[in-house]
């Protein structure tokens, strides 16, 4: 039996996702790298294997429902299980704006990518998670999520108008909780991982924090231990406020 533990990153093939690939390879895991674009993606699987690590490049649509049953069959087939699922795939959309402005289809596209194709690819892994001995979900979230902070008029999360990414990565919050919720007593935790705006396409590449920064906080929740939390969103400095 093979006791090399395995996770799936979805979205892996740059920024957070291929340094939360590299993390746990580190760690000992055999990843596989998912992507939708299968070109970008092997370039990014023969980077970390010239680093020595045991990464698997694998298509993966998380909007195409085609390309998740194909995805999961394939995982099902070569190794029969999945020890953890890191759902990092999501999108800013072209267009997206304050409420007052923002385009029905464009909202509409935020929520496919980051609420259905989240729900979409645990529900296909969901059934090799539990033959693991102790599965890991981790939802990539955010701090523009955070009703507390976005709240604030104080604080400079309440500038930022992106009504798609931020009402569907709140929507991930609650998709977190209530799988933690459902799950709870299975051995398998479920959680959320903010981190923070990092220099990537999507963050900018200004941003103070670098990629592998962000991946830690993901890499950190994929990793615990037995007594481990589970249904909350953690940043660097601890559990956050939502």
């Amino acid at each position: 039996m093979n006791t090399t533990k395995i996770a799936l990153v979805t979205g892996a093939n740059k920024g957070i996702g291929k340094e939360i690939a590299r993390q746990l390879g580190l760690a000992g895991f055999t990843v596989l790298a998912g992507s939708r674009d299968l070109h970008r993606g092997e370039l990014a699987v023969k980077e970390l294997v010239a680093e020595g690590l045991d990464v698997v490049g694998i298509q993966l649509e998380v909007t195409d429902e085609t390309s998740v049953r194909e995805a999961a069959d394939r995982v099902a087939a070569e190794y029969g299980r999945l020890d953890v699922l890191v759902n990092n795939a999501a999108i800013i959309p072209a267009g997206d704006d304050a409420v007052s402005r923002i385009e029905p289809a464009v909202l509409r596209s935020a929520f496919e990518t980051n609420v259905l194709g989240v729900v979409g690819v645990t529900q296909a892994f969901l059934p090799l998670l539990r033959k693991a001995e102790a599965a890991r979900v981790v939802n990539l979230s955010t701090s523009l999520a955070s009703f507390a902070q976005v709240g604030d008029p104080e604080s400079r999360l309440s500038t930022v108008l992106t009504l798609g990414y931020n009402a569907s990565k709140a929507a991930v919050n609650m998709v977190t909780v209530m799988l933690a919720n459902e799950l709870r007593g299975t051995g398998i935790l479920v959680n959320g991982a903010d981190p923070g705006n990092c220099a990537t396409d999507m963050g900018g590449w200004t941003a103070a924090r670098t990629p592998a920064q962000g991946a830690a906080v993901a890499v950190s929740l994929a990793t615990l231990g037995s007594d481990g939390p589970t249904g909350h969103v953690y940043a660097e400095e601890g559990r956050l406020p939502w």
